[in-house]
């Protein structure tokens, strides 16, 4: 919520100064800051929601919405670029001198708004997509505001109006390029892809190394959250099962790969893949 309301107050500053400094860099800059703060919004629901209790019909809870708000920040931030894009290419063509020491003070302020923002997403961005989507649109905005800076010096040392609109068009280069890697881990999760950083077949692995297990099939490995992951496998395994085997083969998966909710069924012969009971 801090950082929402800090950067919704940055926003409607940015946009009077760019209508009455002319300056397309600060009016770009605006509108990805904007989707910046409906993507901080969206995570902050999806973070609430993920810590809803599961119930009847949703048996994993909420945690989905932390994937669906990473894809949709993802989504948002190309849309603004197109929209940037095309304004700066307009201002291409009819130039005009922006307010360039209107333009570099507006953009400092960014810059500590921005940074103080990525701060407060720092300590979870390795452990949540979701987090990390918020941490590098806030840094990125950042770095964004310091090339805006420097294009306003530029332009008073220089006069040249093209520099302006140039510089919108950078901004959104490097937003694109950072937002690829967002779209593609987050389309991953959506579609109950392998989260990154688990090896299905050493999960494989160490499933078929369990005591007794002769055969490892219907291995299936995918998110219920952006920090939860979930198992299930049929493990072929002549001598039975007890609770104990049972026990031990989930925290054995569970401290090697971090997968919390695991669901292990245990045949004592082999029998047909579950696809092949759908033909």
């Amino acid at each position: 919520m801090i950082g929402v309301g800090l950067n919704l107050a940055f926003v409607a500053a940015e946009v009077v100064a760019g209508l009455i400094g002319h300056s397309t860099a600060l009016l770009a800059d605006a509108g990805h800051n904007l989707s910046d703060v409906l993507g901080l919004a969206m995570a902050g629901v999806a973070a609430w929601l993920a810590a809803r209790p599961a119930g009847k019909r949703r048996t994993y809870g909420w945690g989905k919405a932390t994937v669906l708000a990473a894809l949709a920040n993802a989504v948002a931030l190309v849309f603004a670029s197109g929209l940037i894009a095309s304004e700066a290419v307009r201002r291409l063509t009819s130039p005009e001198l922006p307010e360039s020491g209107l333009m570099m003070g507006v953009a400092f302020v960014g810059i500590l708004i921005n940074g103080a923002t990525a701060l407060m997403f720092m300590r979870g961005r390795h452990e949540d997509v979701n987090v990390q989507g918020a941490f590098m649109h806030m840094l990125g905005d950042a770095l964004i505001a310091a090339g805006v800076v420097v294009a306003g010096l530029l332009i008073r040392l220089t006069g040249w109006a093209w520099i302006d609109p140039v510089t919108s068009l950078l901004v959104v280069a490097i937003v694109l390029f950072g937002t690829w890697g967002l779209f593609k881990e987050a389309f991953h999760l959506a579609m109950d892809a392998v989260p990154r950083g688990i090896d299905p077949d050493a999960v494989y692995d160490l499933l078929a190394a369990q005591p007794g297990v002769t055969e490892v099939h219907d291995l299936h490995v995918w998110p219920i959250s952006t920090t939860e992951v979930a198992l299930t496998a049929h493990l072929v395994r002549p001598v039975g099962a007890d609770d104990a085997f049972l026990q031990a083969t989930c925290e054995a998966v569970h401290h090697r790969f971090g997968i919390a909710h695991s669901t292990i069924q245990v045949e004592r012969a082999p029998r047909p893949a579950c696809e092949s009971l759908h033909a």
